[in-house]
């Protein structure tokens, strides 16, 4: 199984956190450690922050995970300080599943010919819960700035079984704290493909409409399992925003920007760059319509209506949290469900761990023992599926779709070095249509906005500042998932 070379490491990790308020089992998946509490059975998910100390990022992340409580965003249990080498643990609920590995499994079926779409009513029952969360932290002042698939979690079997959490708030920021652009933080890999054009072409003063962007991206990649702005390029390192594949990706799908379209385009940045290295002329045939419709996605359905309105070039004109969870594709049957999985039985395979008592050798076999039951059984395994389906073998706890090659572009399937499983909150019932009880949209602020924005001590203690100095290794573990 996946070990990260230090031997000992669990059992140094134990010593080093105590037995957590109660005695616990411990087991290790990349960068996380895996604890079930011996008492009642429940899971948790450890994570390490990289670095000694505490660093800048982190202080922020601890913060703004302390004080957001909602069904749709991770929630921090404790915070843990080793004072033996001074590192920092957060402790999670654990997440069985993320968006990253129930897409690649998809992808893996199409890669077998045998292609599987993710059911539409999942796909919508996703959005709405990740739309939800995004509202609430927005409407909290806080931009997430780093959505994508891989921090997108959903629970697993129990309590909150098919329950969306949003997860890895490190770069998170609040609206009225000094935005950095991403491009001063230290020089991190960060995937381009869910980043706003305006992003792209270096803008100052963003919005939050670059979270909805994010999630258009996400959107359309539930709906075709294949990220829409994909585009092969070399782990980037540079202050410079400006990134001219990434760009030339976007016009190929969308089209180049008409000035009646995006009229402050004219305003950004890199706009003289981008007229020296772009003819509008290029893509004069490239359209989101077009795009979608070899998705076999219709033009006039209220699907596409909706990924238009979040994929919208101009940010001013990009549709608002709040918009899209009135929109009239929620409204339409199937209405969106709190368990996305709706009642069917769970087709994705759970998580391999290596226990603290198992050699690391026996891991590497198991491993090689579910890529070939995955090359096997991914196909046919089918989330709509009736519930006297046959469960899915117990022993194949490993990642979604390993081993099997995109038909396209097999970099899409390689499972990221930094892949870590994320976490989230238990609490609230799961299964059942969406009711206002469970996503209250127009009381979302509630305690936390007060909080933050009441006294000055409440932004110093949580690290708000102009400075850019933060720990590289820190940055390190929050480096996007290339596929």
């Amino acid at each position: 199984m996946f070990w990260d070379g230090k031997k000992g490491k669990l059992k140094s990790t134990r010593n080093a956190i105590g037995n957590l308020d109660g005695e616990l089992k411990m087991f290790l998946f990349f960068f996380f450690f895996f604890f079930v509490y011996r008492k009642d059975e429940k899971e948790y998910a450890l994570k390490q922050i990289e670095g000694t100390g505490i660093s800048m990022s982190a202080c922020r992340e601890i913060a703004l995970l302390r004080e957001l409580k909602h069904p749709n965003v991770i929630a921090l249990q404790k915070v843990f300080l080793s004072h033996s080498d001074r590192k920092v643990w957060l402790l999670f609920d654990y997440a069985e599943h993320d968006l990253w590995h129930i897409i690649k499994f998809h992808r893996a079926s199409k890669a077998n010919k045998k292609p599987m779409q993710l059911p539409r009513s999942m796909v919508k029952s996703l959005l709405y819960q990740i739309l939800d969360g995004i509202h609430y932290l927005h409407a909290n002042w806080v931009l997430h700035r780093d959505l994508k698939p891989a921090n997108i979690l959903v629970m697993g079997e129990g309590p909150e079984r098919g329950r969306v959490k949003i997860a890895d708030m490190g770069f998170a920021r609040l609206f009225n704290s000094p935005l950095k652009p991403l491009a001063d933080l230290d020089p991190v890999v960060v995937t381009f493909w869910y980043r706003a054009p305006e992003l792209l072409l270096g803008a100052r003063h963003y919005t939050k409409a670059i979270d909805i962007w994010a999630i258009g991206c996400i959107f359309a990649e539930l709906l075709t399992s294949e990220p829409i702005f994909h585009c092969r390029q070399e782990d980037i390192k540079t202050s410079n925003p400006f990134h001219h594949d990434q760009l030339d990706r976007i016009f190929s799908v969308m089209g180049f920007p008409a000035d009646k379209d995006w009229e402050d385009i004219r305003k950004m940045p890199e706009y003289p760059t981008l007229q020296k290295d772009f003819r509008r002329t290029t893509y004069a045939n490239s359209s989101l319509i077009k795009y979608m419709e070899k998705h076999k996605v219709k033009p006039d359905s209220k699907v596409f209506l909706l990924l238009q309105k979040l994929l919208t070039m101009d940010p001013t004109k990009r549709i608002t949290s709040e918009q899209a969870l009135q929109d009239p594709y929620f409204q339409e049957d199937p209405l969106p469900t709190s368990d996305v999985f709706a009642g069917c039985q769970i087709p994705y395979p759970k998580r391999e761990f290596l226990n603290e008592d198992e050699p690391e050798e026996k891991g590497d076999k198991n491993q090689q023992q579910q890529n070939q039951h995955q090359q096997q059984t991914a196909p046919q395994q089918q989330p709509q599926a009736a519930p006297q389906q046959p469960q899915p073998q117990q022993q194949n706890r490993g990642g979604t779709g390993a081993g099997l090659q995109h038909s396209q572009d097999s970099s899409l399937n390689q499972v990221p070095p930094n892949k870590k499983p994320r976490i989230g909150p238990s609490g609230a019932n799961s299964g059942g249509p969406v009711m206002p009880s469970d996503y209250q949209h127009s009381s979302s602020r509630l305690s936390y906005q007060s909080n933050i924005q009441g006294s000055s001590q409440s932004q110093s203690t949580m690290g708000y500042s102009t400075s850019s100095q933060q720990s590289s290794q820190y940055h390190q573990s929050h480096q996007s998932h290339r596929y």
